[in-house]
Order: C-alpha cells, then sequence, then structure tokens
C-alpha cells in the first residue's frame, strides 16, 4: 500500500505539522459526528523534487511489498469498504494518526478519510494528527508523545520503515494498538503492531496482465516501475510477468523494470530510450500514474500513437489527459485500478476493533479497484478545478473532498 506529485508545478500546500480534533469541535452531520481540526503546530512545504515523489510514492508503491492473500477473493477492495459502526465499541478512546511527511494533496485525502471513518464512532474523543515532515526522529518522537498524551489506537503511515520499530513496540507495550498501512514494514504482528494493511502487488499485477490479455491480446509489453532495485516495483512486475504467462502473444520485452525514479521528468526520458530501443511497444505498464503520463507524452512528442496504458494510482490530471487525448481523436486504451486513499479506512477498521475487542473480518490485504477502463467505457473523473495531484477515487463524500481541496 501507498504517495502523487508533479514536479511541474508548485510546491505542496501548506500542511500543518499536528492538529487535534477535540470535543469541543464534534458536530453532527447525517448523523454522524464530523470531526474538526485545530492546528496546534507550525506550517510545512515539500520543496524538493524527489522528496515531493517519496511523500506520496513511498507509501503507495511500496504497498507492492507484501501479499498476504491467495487470490483477489481473499483481498479487501477499496471500494467495498467495510462498516465501522460495529466495530466501534463503547470505550472512549483517543487515536493517533502518524505521518511520516504530509503536505500534499494524497496525504491530506487520507487524514480526511480517517476522520470521516471516525466520525462513524460516538466514543471517540480525540483525535491527534502529527506530521515528521520528512524526519525519521521526529517520526518516533511524535510516536511517543501521542502516547503520553493516552492514545488508544495508532495508525501510521511508515515512511521510515524499521527505523520506527522501536516506538511502535514501546507503543503496543503501552497498550496501544499499532497499524501500519500502505507499506509493509519489517516486525512482527502482536508485538510491534496489530496487523500491516498493504496492497497485494502481485495480485495487482495479475489484473494488468488480464486486462492486457483481453484487450492488447497480442504485442510487446514494457514495465516502468521506481528507483533502481525497488522491492515494491519488482513485486508488481513479478506479479505482471506471471499473470502474462497466461497470454503468450504478449512478450514482456524488458527482464528487469524500466528505473524512473517515480519521477516525471526521468519517466519521459526513459520512455523516449524504450521508443528509440524497440520499433514497437504495444503497451506501457507502470506502479504509478505519474509515470504513466509521463510515458503518453513521450510518444506524443514523438509524434507516435501512445500505446496502451496501464497503470495504478492516477490522479486528476492523467485522468484529464486520457479523456482529452480521447475528445481531440487520439484515445489510446487506458486502465488503472485506484482508490488508495482509501487504504487507511482498513487500517482504522483494524486499529478500533483490536482497542475495542470487536472483530472486523477484513482481510489487510487490499486490493485496489478499476477506475477507469476504455475497454468497458469506464471513464475516470476530472476536475478541472481540483489540483492535478488530486485522487478523486476517495471514498469521501463531494462536499468533504472538496473541502480537503481547498486547504
Amino acid at each position: 500500500m501507498f504517495d502523487k506529485f508533479r514536479v511541474w508545478h508548485a510546491a505542496a500546500p501548506k500542511m500543518q505539522n499536528q492538529f487535534v480534533v477535540s470535543d469541543g469541535l464534534l458536530t453532527h452531520q447525517d448523523k454522524h459526528k464530523e470531526l474538526g481540526v485545530v492546528r496546534v503546530g507550525g506550517f510545512h512545504r515539500c520543496k524538493k523534487v524527489v522528496k515531493d515523489s517519496l511523500c506520496k510514492i513511498g507509501l503507495l508503491v511500496s504497498a507492492g511489498l507484501i501479499c498476504t492473500a491467495a487470490n483477489a477473493a481473499d483481498d479487501s477492495l477499496t471500494n467495498r469498504q467495510g462498516d465501522i459502526t460495529p466495530l466501534c465499541g463503547t470505550k472512549p478512546m483517543i487515536v493517533g494518526v502518524s505521518d511520516g511527511y504530509g503536505g500534499n494533496t494524497w496525504r491530506k485525502t487520507g487524514l480526511a478519510e480517517v476522520k470521516d471513518e471516525l466520525s462513524r464512532c460516538k466514543n471517540v474523543k480525540r483525535v491527534i494528527y502529527s506530521n515528521a515532515n520528512g524526519d525519521p526522529q521526529k517520526a518516533n518522537s511524535d510516536i511517543n508523545s501521542m502516547v503520553a498524551q493516552g492514545i488508544n489506537v495508532l495508525i501510521m503511515l511508515p515512511d521510515f520503515g524499521a527505523v520506527q520499530l522501536p516506538a511502535m513496540r514501546s507503543a503496543m507495550k503501552a497498550g496501544v494498538q499499532v497499524v501500519p498501512y500502505s507499506a509493509q514494514i519489517a516486525g512482527v504482528p502482536g508485538r510491534d503492531y496489530v496487523v500491516n494493511v498493504v496492497g497485494d502487488s502481485k495480485q495487482i499485477g495479475i489484473l494488468w496482465a488480464d486486462w492486457l490479455g483481453a484487450n492488447v491480446k497480442k504485442g510487446n509489453v514494457v514495465f516502468m516501475g521506481g528507483s533502481p532495485g525497488a522491492a515494491p516495483s519488482q513485486n508488481f512486475m513479478d506479479g505482471l510477468r506471471a499473470g502474462l504467462q497466461k497470454y503468450p502473444n504478449l512478450k514482456l520485452l524488458n527482464d528487469q523494470f524500466v528505473v524512473t525514479n517515480w519521477n516525471p521528468v526521468d519517466a519521459q526520458k526513459a520512455a523516449a530510450g524504450l521508443i528509440a530501443q524497440y520499433p514497437q511497444i504495444n503497451a506501457i505498464v507502470t506502479d504509478y500514474g505519474v509515470t504513466a503520463l509521463a510515458a503518453a507524452k513521450a510518444f506524443e512528442q514523438a509524434h507516435l500513437p501512445v500505446p496502451a496504458i496501464v497503470t495504478i494510482a492516477s490522479d486528476n490530471e492523467l485522468n484529464c489527459h486520457y479523456l482529452s487525448s480521447r475528445k481531440s481523436g487520439a484515445a489510446f486504451p487506458y486502465y488503472t485500478l485506484d482508490g488508495t486513499t482509501t487504504y487507511v479506512r482498513f487500517a482504522v477498521r483494524q486499529g478500533v476493533a483490536a482497542y475495542q475487542g470487536t472483530k472486523d473480518n477484513e482481510s489487510p490485504a487490499v486490493l485496489p479497484f478499476a477506475y477507469a477502463d476504455s475497454a468497458r467505457g469506464l471513464d475516470p473523473k476530472c476536475d478541472p478545478g481540483a489540483p492535478p495531484d488530486a485522487d478523486l477515487s476517495s471514498a469521501l463524500p463531494p462536499e468533504k473532498l472538496k473541502a480537503v481541496f481547498e486547504q
């Protein structure tokens, strides 16, 4: 699980370092509490291109580090959210949310998803949010601080991997139910955390292959990943390669994934190199929407038809580009899996159930849903008024998603 940026745009909007949601700010809307947010810290901007990309990609794509389900039927689906109400229990609870970077639209949407999910539990007394601004030591300090403030549940983005295990383990020893999500982290369930909620990357690769087999049917396929040696990209590629074995008329051209560093500039250069290297490319598969858009632009700049684009974690800019291309008569086959901002909802339900002693039967392995599928006439949303990196596949009601964009 799993991180969306654009280097050619301005730095991410301002994001608070720490928020507190208190009883005094609880209101009711549609019979559910609307959890308000109070800023008690300073502001932060993601300033560097690579750092900004890692703010989201480090989580979304590193969700591919684990595959806990045997098949798709065992996985949780992002467009089939469970009901937290039976899990809420009766014990008053304080929920902590720890973010390693924060600041971009994807992260802010995720925080809003947490508040929306918890609004259904009347016994939530406070939600404390911390943003480490890319500092691993601050991330651990934030966790320790929240434990000292009496949190009962900790939902966290483990941006810094094993470095965060000591703070997580300490929180668990103090009775806090810790649930990391969107990226796998080393550690022992039951000791270092309750459960790790992540995307089922190998199954995602198989879904990509099945779409290609049904719609492209024949030709050459290229997979573009992230940074050199990135295990998430390798896992996605392994799933794709396994899935393509059923389709002998589809050939995966590269043995190793094409390095893009999840950076649009590098991705477009890499795509240009592929165009020069291979006379025929029928499909490009990527593990990030930014890479997919960069690849499409490389073909357009080379005055070549854009091949089939297959990806995960699209955003507003990519989807608007796809719809605009179709309108102008330059349509390309397109398939994307989304709903990644909702991974956190699965984590929230797992954490709440663990603390309350209720039972959440959802799998911690999560599959995104088909958000756009040109073969089925399924169009993605495009909102010219929303940020380019906006994820419109969120489970938030429209008015709450709009409020995120206005922050």
